[in-house]
């Protein structure tokens, strides 16, 4: 077998197709730039490794299942005021993934929660993170079925497995009192264990028309703002907005 076969072999069995891929075309750049063996190897093994990394982040944004993919800089901070654009600069770089704090959106429908909290989740991503999209409407629907199966311990690992879940639309629809109740056991469970944002059109003492009781709700407050950034956006809506400020920039 000649010394061709043998690579490719050996990249198959180790699993390293880019390896494989690049190693003839990176041995003749390394000839005519008369580079060391190890420098060589350290190009061989660089752009194996930078291929894994991108596979891995296709992974894991497939894995968040988010509805739309949005970013930072696709949203107009200049339409809401009240948002501090260096905030989320930092809030971006992943540090209270590892602080285990939480993020809360509050404000009315259309200024712009989901695509503040999507944006962050797919920075989340690129740092590492895993990172799981779902409407709080679904999640509850999922509980309620594990809860129906007895397999709620089973769930509540496989959601623990992510470093940050983004609970969407909090407060736009009712749950049953089990509902609320598993929702509740839920948010619990990942208090100083691991991250969620969540985004909601309730204020905080709205919420136990959402959650039922005035005690559990309390409760549930306390734990999810211990550790907490809390980011109000009231007013207009931000789509409205958007909506009128490229109108006039094409007027």
């Amino acid at each position: 077998m000649t010394t061709e076969l043998l690579v490719d072999h050996m990249t198959k069995q180790l699993r390293m197709p880019t390896m494989a891929n690049q190693y003839r075309s990176l041995a003749r750049e390394a000839e005519e730039r008369n580079l060391s063996y190890e420098e060589y190897l350290l190009a061989l093994l660089e752009v194996e490794v930078q291929t894994r990394d991108e596979s891995q982040k296709q992974r894991r944004l497939k894995q968040a299942a988010f509805p739309v993919q949005k970013t930072l800089d696709t949203y107009d901070f200049s339409l809401m005021p009240s948002l501090n654009r260096n905030r989320f600069l930092t809030l971006a770089k992943g540090e209270f993934v590892d602080r285990k704090e939480n993020i809360i959106f509050l404000g009315n429908s259309g200024t712009g929660k989901t695509h503040l909290a999507t944006a962050l989740g797919v920075e989340m991503v690129q740092n590492g993170f895993k990172t799981k999209f779902i409407t709080a409407s679904e999640l509850v629907e999922e509980l309620l079925m594990a809860n129906e199966e007895h397999k709620l311990g089973a769930l509540e690992k496989k959601w623990l497995k992510f470093d940050v879940i983004i609970v969407d639309e909090l407060g736009y629809v009712p749950f049953s009192k089990t509902g609320s109740e598993l929702l509740f056991q839920f948010f619990s469970s990942r208090y100083e264990r691991a991250s969620v944002i969540i985004t909601t059109n309730l204020d905080f003492t709205e919420w136990t028309s959402l959650f039922g009781d005035e005690k559990m709700t309390a409760a549930l407050l306390d734990r999810l703002t211990h550790r907490s950034h809390i980011h109000l956006l009231n007013g207009e809506s931000y789509r409205f907005r958007q909506s009128m400020k490229q109108k006039g920039n094409e007027g």
